[in-house]
């Protein structure tokens, strides 16, 4: 019997131990830079002539890896050993397949800190949210490890005079997993392991930005003992491979998160039954948010504003989660946007392996050219108040930016922009204040700050997102503890982390037998 499932505690950098541990790790990590990865098909390295190169945002010039790329060739070649390897894995005890899990998970926590020093250069996440992104990954893996144990044997049905009724999960077979870079690590890694605990075989196409992380995520699998096939590392074009391993008939679950545009095209493409498929795809979807933090008049305006700046900042902005909008009542609008541009004008922004600097670089020159876009955008439909400026002459570098006194509908209320920009609104009154919340087509996270439990309560029901925080920021879920998923255009509010989430990976399937 596994003990409790407990979250992984984040590191404390203050103690100085703990400081020279992640300096350390972050010197090995360098020492490693430059490195090929191959492709993993069937347990054999495929090293490729195309690559993709993997550079440091916050040093361009600076070459985290080499990874082969996938073509239409290997993509097929993976997907007939993923599917021939289904019939064994299906049939692989629950017990085993978690402490698979287990085991990888205890591989990362002894590694911890050199993953989240991968994240730092790969991913050009700070110290405090590399840590939490590994502390995530490990997280992922020993709560779905606990919760196929928990769900192995199904639920309980009646049963009749003279009849035995079992009602249990069963696998589905071929999963395509397609990860984000924005958790590198933390969300490669649970899209990965909630198939392969559930009984599916994997094919793992990571961002092409961030494939150094999941290459080495392979590697831990593969010394925890994953059978050979289970999981293929096939990076590669989107539409190239990406979209062929969509289309395949041998697919039967697809798990992606990213943009609205690729998301919706994905699942319209998935709904396509093609010669020789006779199933319908399975399809999992997470694309993204326009995230409101809301402050009442009855709040405490200290905490609202640093509730605003931490959802807008922390990443550069870089998260779905991310509060890119601030509705505020209009008595209090001016008092929290004075404390907003304070505390705003504190952060600094540089290389992250500095932990003196709250924000690094965003993720490359096209996210670089987007924001700076976004931002002179801002400029034509509101007041900016802080930031608004970039530098991409070594790494992709921008301020962290304010604007204010918006329209609801102005284009940086209603667009995500997925950087370091925060725009801020006024309301006549909190049902106001919710109605602007709820206008736009997303509806991930939502946070609300207040002081009236009435007020509390229509939110519970009004504020239409998948996951809503009542005085605290809008970003930074907990597996287990704060399942996470959103509405409308955010996706299939699939809750990630939470007990609904495995069975989404496999079919119910009901016996009956008469005696």
């Amino acid at each position: 019997m596994l003990p409790t499932y407990k979250h992984e505690p984040f590191t404390d950098f203050t103690i100085e131990e703990n400081k020279k541990a992640f300096e350390a790790a972050l010197e090995y990590v360098e020492g490693q830079l430059g490195k090929s990865y191959d492709l993993v098909v069937g347990g054999e390295r495929i090293s490729t002539e195309a690559k993709i190169t993997s550079y440091n945002p916050a040093n361009k010039e600076e070459i985290i890896g080499i990874v082969s790329k996938a073509n239409k060739d290997i993509a097929e070649k993976a997907m007939n050993v993923a599917h021939e390897t289904f019939e064994s894995w299906r049939k692989t005890s629950p017990e085993e397949r978690a402490n698979i899990l287990v085991r990888a998970a205890a591989i990362v926590r002894r590694r911890k800190h050199e993953f989240s020093a991968y994240l730092v250069k790969e991913a050009g996440k700070p110290w405090k949210e590399a840590d939490a992104d590994t502390a995530e990954a490990i997280d992922f893996l020993e709560y779905y490890a606990r919760q196929m144990i928990a769900i192995k044997d199904g639920k309980p049905v009646n049963s009749r005079e003279g009849e035995h009724n079992r009602y249990f999960y069963t696998p589905m077979g071929v999963t395509v997993v397609i990860s984000p870079w924005n958790f590198a690590f933390a969300i490669m890694a649970g899209t990965t392991v909630a198939p392969i605990v559930t009984g599916n075989t994997v094919l793992l196409k990571p961002a092409s930005t961030t494939p150094v992380v999941a290459a080495k995520f392979v590697e831990v699998l593969e010394e925890a003992g994953l059978p050979k096939g289970v999981v293929n590392f096939i990076p590669g074009s989107g539409a190239e491979v990406g979209d062929y391993l969509v289309d395949h008939p041998k697919t039967a679950l697809i798990t992606f998160t990213g943009s609205r545009e690729v998301g919706t095209r994905l699942y319209e493409r998935a709904a396509v039954v093609h010669p020789g498929q006779n199933h319908l795809k399975r399809v999992i979807v997470e694309m993204g948010g326009k995230d409101t933090v809301v402050v009442d008049k009855e709040a405490d305006l200290d905490l609202a504003a640093e509730s605003i700046v931490v959802s807008a900042f922390g990443f550069s902005g870089q998260k779905c989660s991310a509060g890119s909008r601030a509705v505020i009542h209009q008595d209090v609008y001016d008092e929290v946007l004075n404390k907003v541009i304070q505390l705003t004008n504190e952060l600094t922004v540089g290389d992250p392996t500095n932990n003196g600097n709250y924000m690094g670089p965003v993720i490359d020159d096209a996210s670089f050219n987007k924001i700076m876009g976004y931002i002179e955008i801002g400029k034509e439909e509101g007041r900016l108040v802080a930031g608004g400026t970039g530098d991409a002459s070594k790494g992709y570098f921008i301020q962290p930016t304010v604007f204010v006194d918006l329209d609801p509908q102005a284009r940086i209320m209603q667009e995500e922009i997925f950087g370091p920009v925060v725009a801020l609104a006024k309301a006549k009154d909190f049902n106001h204040a919710i109605e602007i919340a709820n206008n736009t087509e997303y509806g991930l996270t939502g946070a609300v700050i207040t002081k009236n439990r009435d007020h509390i309560e229509i939110a519970k029901r009004d504020f239409h997102v998948g996951n809503l925080y009542f005085n605290r920021n809008c970003t930074g879920a907990i597996v287990g503890y704060h399942p996470f998923g959103g509405f409308k255009m955010s996706g299939t509010d699939s809750k990630a982390g939470g007990p609904d989430y495995l069975v989404l990976h496999m079919q119910a399937k009901t016996v009956s037998e008469m005696y």
